[in-house]
């Protein structure tokens, strides 16, 4: 009961907020390689106000099945990333986890493998999920490597699914159970 869900060494976790995160989205989405590093559909620029629409009808919408939140780095109190549950099934106790660090100075230094440690935290002890599932691409070995450390592992893989630049990469799936988290 003393463990804080929200706050870590480095990071806390918010609720998203429309207005301000939409403003910072719109930010991050100018950065084609961040962009890349979280979607497979083309990159695409949204205005804050696009962004706020899209937050504000996650947020309204009873079918949602998500948690988002906004990661700030501690130091700072500056909004860095995002990271958020979705397609929770409650009947199953599984969830897809999503996060993306936008502000560049905050990449590779354990933002975000804090913030998956925290997530991961959230789903397991608060809501009583048993299994967390992601995709990443097989060209963000950095990502790949941070969530290996939250204890994330390799469950297979979709050949040559995305296109980037002239070339075919894979789709890496990866999988956290409780118990894996808890060791």
């Amino acid at each position: 009961m003393s463990t804080n869900l929200y706050v870590g060494e480095k990071i806390r976790l918010a609720a998203r907020d429309p207005k301000n995160d939409a403003v910072r989205m719109a930010i991050w989405q100018r950065d084609t390689e961040f962009s890349r590093l979280m979607d497979s559909d083309p990159v695409r620029l949204w205005n804050a106000s696009q962004n706020t629409t899209w937050i504000e009808k996650q947020q309204k919408d009873d079918a949602f099945t998500g948690i988002d939140f906004t990661i700030y780095a501690l130091e700072e109190d500056k909004p860095i990333g995002f990271v958020g549950l979705d397609e929770i099934s409650w009947h199953n106790r599984t969830s897809w986890v999503g996060i993306g660090i936008g502000e560049r100075d905050y990449w590779g230094k354990g933002y975000g493998t804090e913030a998956m440690k925290m997530v991961a935290r959230y789903a397991f002890e608060e809501l009583g999920l048993y299994r967390l599932n992601l995709n990443v691409f097989s060209y963000n070995e950095r990502a790949i490597k941070s969530y290996e450390k939250v204890g994330y592992i390799v469950e297979g893989k979709t050949r040559e699914a995305v296109h980037r630049d002239g070339k075919r990469w894979d789709v890496i799936f990866m999988g956290l159970l409780e118990r894996d988290f808890r060791r």
